[in-house]
């Protein structure tokens, strides 16, 4: 079936299997540009709108509210598939899942319906403003609403977006307040200031506030105390992270292994007349694909405990929670340590000549190194370790 076929079959008709079969055309189309692109950073403009006309954006709000009711399972596994050829729109396309369900997992049950059902109706386009590091945005009360001032850094897919779930800081309030913005509204200024040496097409850049007016319904209502759900979006944001960076390490390894069978030659000690059978890059290759293989199946392996606990919801225990969040842990771990070790060991069995920029294969190393920086692995790692030892699931919060 091709691309224009999928687009025009009608979504109460298509199968998961379906969304794959448009997942990898479109990442067969933006691989044809991703190292252009790569080169030129700021926005994936015509990538964006790609997604939206996929309706892919809708992939897991609920059927009831109009979206295509799919797993986070389904959701990873075509994060990964974007994130092998373009992990810029792999990032950009996982946030708008972690900002989809920021009211499902925040607010009340009623601002959950709103807001999945405006955004599937509208077909709207999440970006990210959480930095819990950033503190720098403050809500004040203002007559019958509130006003929001101030800048936040890291908002990922802030250009070309329609809503910014952001944490914000309030008087009198311990914890952040999560506010939901429309990206339009006066007084918010998009800084397209995102200049990094990877990742360059996410537009992570800046949002500034100036005087926003915020209406009290969007301002997310938790649910009660002691609900573990609520703490439950540091998880897919984890899991999200470590699809991704297995992407690019699968990326990185087919990249290589289509060049080193086309372009790369034997060593000249080798004794062999072909590179595919030169013992130093057989020996490489099982190397990282046993790494990739392992990497693969605790990615799944969490997938799965993820998939569990959100359909529990609100009967979701502490102990189910910190199940998975050790599985995600334990992935992400293993994930990050070994794809920075495979995206730069592909050189190992490319030569020389891969190192022209022409190739761009420099990109999934430094897209991989610049998003594992997103939050400290060795944490993960002494979460794993209380956990082994001491029987300790990790205590919920941002990044946990």
């Amino acid at each position: 079936m091709s691309l224009n076929s999928l687009l025009t079959t009608p979504e109460p008709t298509r199968t998961t299997q379906d969304y794959f079969k448009l997942t990898d055309e479109l990442a067969n189309e933006f691989a044809k540009t991703a190292v252009q692109r790569d080169r030129q950073g700021g926005t994936a403009k015509q990538e964006r709108d790609r997604l939206r006309q996929s309706g892919l954006l809708k992939l897991v709000i609920p059927k009831r509210y109009g979206g295509l009711g799919e797993s986070w399972e389904t959701a990873m596994q075509i994060t990964r598939r974007f994130a092998a050829v373009d992990s810029s729109i792999a990032h950009l396309f996982s946030y708008q899942h972690l900002g989809v369900v920021a009211p499902h997992v925040f607010g009340s049950p009623e601002q959950a319906e709103r807001y999945y059902t405006l955004t599937a109706q509208n077909n709207w386009f999440w970006c990210n403003g959480f930095n819990p590091l950033d503190r720098r945005v403050t809500l004040t009360p203002d007559d019958d609403g509130f006003r929001l001032n101030g800048t936040k850094s890291f908002c990922s897919g802030s250009v070309d977006s329609d809503l910014i779930p952001i944490s914000t800081v309030q008087e009198g309030f311990a914890a952040f307040r999560i506010v939901i913005v429309p990206t339009q509204r006066q007084g918010v200024t998009v800084n397209a200031d995102w200049n990094n040496m990877g990742q360059r097409q996410t537009d992570s850049g800046s949002i500034t506030f100036s005087n926003v007016r915020i209406e009290p319904e969007e301002i997310l209502a938790p649910v009660p105390e002691g609900q573990v759900f609520k703490t439950f979006r540091s998880c897919l944001t984890q899991l999200t992270f470590t699809n991704i960076y297995l992407g690019i390490a699968q990326g990185a390894f087919q990249a290589a292994k289509q060049y080193t069978q086309t372009q790369t030659r034997p060593w000249l000690n080798s004794g062999v007349e072909s590179a595919t059978q030169d013992p130093y890059i057989l020996h490489h290759y099982g190397e990282m694909a046993i790494a990739l293989e392992a990497a693969t199946l605790l990615a799944d392996r969490a997938n799965k405990l993820v998939q569990t606990a959100w359909e529990k919801e609100y009967s979701l225990t502490p102990e189910e929670r910190g199940e998975a969040a050790i599985a995600i842990a334990t992935a992400k771990a293993f994930v990050t340590k070994a794809g920075i070790d495979l995206t730069s060991k592909i050189f190992d069995v490319m030569g020389t000549r891969a190192t022209s920029a022409d190739y761009g294969f420099d990109r999934f190393w430094r897209n991989l190194r610049t998003f594992t920086l997103h939050d400290p692995v060795d944490y993960k790692i002494r979460s794993v370790g209380n956990w082994a030892l001491n029987g300790e699931y990790p205590t919920p919060d941002f990044y946990a």
